[in-house]
């Protein structure tokens, strides 16, 4: 059997796996397996596995995603979260629905700390959505504001996604955190502006909410920035040790675990080593549900290299008469499907071994592709059926609103994910600005 043929089998059969509801990390393992098996023999299937797994886990570039997840676990425990929703609600309270406007600059603050969307849509689940139903927001434009604003943390650096990213497709962290900067706040303004407008036009949404028309004084502005100062601290130590050559992403997420232990010490919110154990089991847990998935995903990367399918695909695409924008959309649509009925990590593992030597051979930059796929992972993230935030939210919200409920209040934030989409692909420079002057071209 050609190489190509087991490729394409191998592919309907991983989809129907998933489908059957097996782990994806099992899934993955299962079918590169046999694969190889049937290319190579087993004994070089077991070689390979042996190796992926070795190499996966052993490359130091990995070791970056552990200690970015524990320094969001500990900017839960110091209370970073609460400064900031607290901070921005309070400087925000001149404008309509000004409780979804704070949940969406706190969640995209809390993002550049936190690097995980599920973590920042529980956080400000926890926080905002109290604050909400105190003021008769409608349910399930609340839970989807909170759902929605947490995929920020997708997008805004250092998201654990950009890094997975980057590792399948051997490109800089450093140029794609700092790719993903401008078009995560542009996707945050995008949605301030949808709540201001939709809560103007249908005061239900927040009925009663008491707009304060007067203005803060200077010092209780002051005290508001106070109060986030030591977020902006570990952001600014992270973001200027990698740009200024100091830090690697690792030390640089190190560093910031630093700054945040201290900040607790002073504050006395981390009176002890016991305070810390939660946090290092939470993030001993989610990076070793990550590796497994990681592990398994890379060797079906690996597979699919002996396959074939990726070379054969670029040149017959080489060989296409048609504009290249036409591939492209292609090529987003399948992403769009793929990320209704599959999480991440595994839409990356099975398509950035096929469709990335064809975007780099249509001549796009690999750099914007790679925030591309990350916007249609945060419009996955909120698309039915898997939306994995929405589900979070409706964890944390319980039973007062239904999944449809929220997914159907969701369509609007999806819409506004889309419209930046649409800009990011006519204007590519928009990503490539802020990487091209902090690390040239």
């Amino acid at each position: 059997m050609e190489p190509v043929t087991i490729g394409i089998i191998s592919i309907i059969f991983l989809l129907g796996l998933l489908g059957l509801g097996v782990s994806i990390g099992l899934a993955f393992i299962l079918v590169s397996f046999l694969g190889i098996s049937i290319i190579l023999g087993f004994n070089q299937a077991i070689s390979f596995l042996g190796i992926t797994m070795y190499h996966s886990i052993a490359s130091p570039s990995w070791c970056s995603i552990p200690v970015f997840v524990l320094m969001g676990a500990f900017a839960v425990i110091v209370g970073f979260g609460n400064d900031i929703y607290n901070s921005v609600d309070k400087l925000t309270k001149r404008l309509p629905g000004s409780l979804g406007v704070a949940t969406c600059l706190g969640s995209a603050l809390f993002g550049a700390i936190s690097g995980s969307s599920l973590a920042n849509t529980a956080i400000f689940g926890k926080i905002a959505l109290p604050e909400m139903d105190r003021y008769k927001y409608d349910r399930a434009f609340s839970v989807a504001i909170v759902a929605s604003a947490g995929t920020f943390a997708n997008m805004i650096p250092p998201s654990v996604n950009m890094i997975i990213f980057c590792l399948f497709a051997e490109q800089s962290i450093g140029r794609l955190f700092a790719a993903g900067v401008i078009p995560g706040l542009m996707t945050a303004t995008i949605y301030i502006i949808s709540i201001l407008w939709r809560v103007k036009k249908n005061p239900k949404l927040a009925p009663n909410e008491i707009v304060i028309t007067k203005q803060l004084t200077i010092k209780e502005k002051m005290y508001c920035f106070q109060k986030m100062a030591p977020s902006g601290l570990t952001i600014a130590i992270v973001f200027g040790g990698i740009y200024s050559g100091l830090f690697t992403p690792t030390e640089a997420a190190a560093a910031g675990c630093l700054v945040i232990l201290l900040v607790g010490w002073f504050r006395k919110s981390i009176k002890g080593l016991r305070v810390l154990a939660e946090p290092l089991k939470e993030s001993a847990n989610t990076t070793a549900q990550l590796f497994v998935i990681n592990v398994s995903a890379i060797f079906f990367s690996r597979f699919f290299a002996l396959t074939d399918i990726p070379g054969n695909l670029a040149i017959l695409v080489d060989g296409l008469a048609v504009p290249r924008f036409v591939i492209l959309l292609v090529i987003l649509i399948i992403y769009f499907f793929l990320g209704m009925i599959m999480v991440e990590i595994g839409m990356y593992a099975l398509t950035i071994p096929i469709f990335l030597p064809i975007i780099i051979s249509l001549g796009y930059d690999p750099i914007w592709f790679g925030i591309i796929v990350i916007k249609m992972s945060e419009i996955a993230a909120i698309t039915p059926p898997v939306g994995l935030n929405v589900y979070m939210a409706k964890v944390v919200a319980g039973k007062d609103v239904s999944l449809e409920q929220i997914f159907g209040a969701i369509w609007p934030f999806c819409l506004c994910d889309i419209i930046v989409l649409i800009i990011l692909i006519i204007f590519p420079e928009i990503s490539l600005w802020l990487p091209n002057l902090l690390m040239g071209h």
